[in-house]
């Protein structure tokens, strides 16, 4: 194991998170703030901390992690983010609790969206700005970025890559990692942009608009108001709405767009299960706001559903309304979008929707053997494409072992709370990365009142399920070590 070249590149990862620290040291001084000099030291410490490493491991400049190490440094470069990520709120004042900082920090970071602040707009803006600026970060994965400039440090990066991101590369978009990275790193800029332009033309203030459009774009769903998009206009909601529903889509579908390549792109069974769930469970929804609700037309009911539907599938958490006090069928319904996820390859969480694809794909060939005569072995296909045993085997099994996390993690999160709804709640949006749950961590509430302990558990199931479980499960496995 070469610890040397691990730092190394942890440092890189650590710098770079000095340099978007930056951005919040300027909104503090465009906003003449009092944090200004604390949020100075913030900057200076991460800096100082990523050169020097950076310096002292200078000799692992050219050599190529390996698949082992890859693992290690993609774990520990969340880890290590979340706790840089903690000076900017502790040092300021702003959340001077450690176990606090460190939950809203890898919350951010993870683009799980979940919150422990009670007044959000009581934060200094340049706060604001940070906290919208950690789950930007690692929207896309701060490791990409690295991959992406790997190229002026003589690294492939290719192991990282594979690690950071899933799926992303099995529509063979290009033979080259690197390429590839840049493109995603593009089109999340971009898309970025492209929000932000509408949203501040559409009535947001210029800083609301960057912040909400990081959020939008990572599928974070930190929000600079206490009422998250409840209080804007129908025109800014549905601007959101469209940009999640974008973010939720695999990258590389994006890719095929820009080539102007439609035609594979709307080929992807992926993108139109997804498209088909995200009506049918919009359509329910409205119905069911629209006669349960007298006082609530046709328009609310059709917004806020469709917008509290792509938020929850997505994983971005933001809200309009209080999705618990809706009808029980459309709670169940969210509930189930929860567990569903979104597109492979995109910044949103959850199982996927590719996953559910090829289970149903397979329990639909396996019950057409049994009840059939012929001899003949029927197979799986995806996108015209066989989908080799072994690969539904490996879905099979993260599946089965996502849910199984997810109960087991239930039961412990209730001994904290002796709360089932709120255990679950808590469990499914952390491994999930959406943010708000059920109980009494739902969408007008928060997680500050959970135990120290509880809050720590979250902080590992948001890892675990930004990472897809495996990466991080490895690390504890003794043949992982021994081989």
């Amino acid at each position: 194991m070469n610890i040397a070249l691990i730092l190394h590149i942890i440092s890189i990862v650590i710098t770079f998170e000095s340099l978007f620290m930056l951005f919040a040291l300027i909104v503090s001084f465009i906003y003449k703030e009092s944090v200004f000099a604390d949020l100075s030291h913030t900057f200076l410490i991460t800096f100082v901390l990523g050169v020097v490493l950076n310096l002292l491991t200078k000799k692992q400049r050219q050599v190529e992690p390996s698949l082992r190490e890859s693992f290690i440094i993609v774990t520990l470069a969340w880890v290590v983010m979340a706790l840089d990520g903690t000076l900017p709120y502790l040092l300021t004042g702003s959340i001077p609790n450690f176990t606090n900082a460190f939950f809203e920090s890898i919350s951010g970071f993870t683009t799980t969206g979940s919150s422990i602040l009670a007044d959000i707009e009581a934060l200094p803006k340049s706060i604001l700005f940070w906290r919208a600026e950690t789950h930007w970060i690692g929207g896309m994965g701060i490791i990409v970025l690295v991959v992406a400039i790997m190229p002026f440090l003589k690294i492939n990066g290719i192991y990282l890559f594979y690690s950071e991101v899933s799926s992303v590369a099995s529509e063979k978009v290009s033979t080259r990692i690197r390429q590839v990275a840049r493109r995603l790193w593009l089109i999340y800029m971009g898309l970025t942009v492209a929000e932000t332009i509408i949203l501040w033309f559409g009535g947001m203030s210029l800083f609301d608009a960057v912040c909400h459009s990081f959020a939008t774009i990572a599928t974070g769903g930190f929000s600079t108001k206490n009422d998250s998009l409840a209080g804007f206009s129908p025109f800014i909601q549905y601007t959101v709405t469209f940009f999640m529903l974008l973010s939720g889509i695999n990258f590389v579908v994006h890719v095929f767009w820009l080539r102007g390549d439609f035609k594979t792109a709307f080929k992807n069974e992926e993108l139109r299960l997804y498209l088909k769930i995200i009506l049918v469970a919009g359509t329910i929804i409205t119905l069911s706001l629209f006669f349960h609700h007298q006082d609530m037309g046709f328009e609310p009911a059709f917004r806020h559903a469709f917008f509290q539907v792509i938020s929850i599938i997505t994983a971005t958490g933001f809200a309009t309304a209080d999705y618990l006090q809706w009808p029980l069928q459309s709670i169940g319904i969210i509930a189930i979008l929860m567990l569903i996820g979104a597109s492979s390859g995109s910044t949103g969480g959850g199982v996927k929707v590719i996953r559910h694809l090829v289970v149903f794909k397979h329990i639909r060939t396996l019950y057409k053997e049994y009840f059939s005569s012929s001899a003949v072995v029927r197979v799986v296909h995806y996108n015209k494409n066989i989908v080799r045993p072994e690969l539904i085997n490996r879905v099979f099994t993260f599946v089965l072992f996502y849910y199984l996390i997810l109960i087991i993690s239930t039961m412990i999160m209730m001994l904290w709370t002796n709360d089932l709804k709120t255990s679950f709640g808590a469990v499914a949006t952390s491994m999930a990365g959406i943010g708000p749950g059920f109980g009494t961590v739902g969408p007008v509430s928060n997680f500050l009142h959970l135990p120290d302990g509880a809050k720590y558990f979250l902080t590992a199931l948001m890892v675990i399920g930004r990472l897809e479980i495996y990466s991080v499960l490895v690390l504890f496995t003794p043949s992982f070590w021994l081989d």
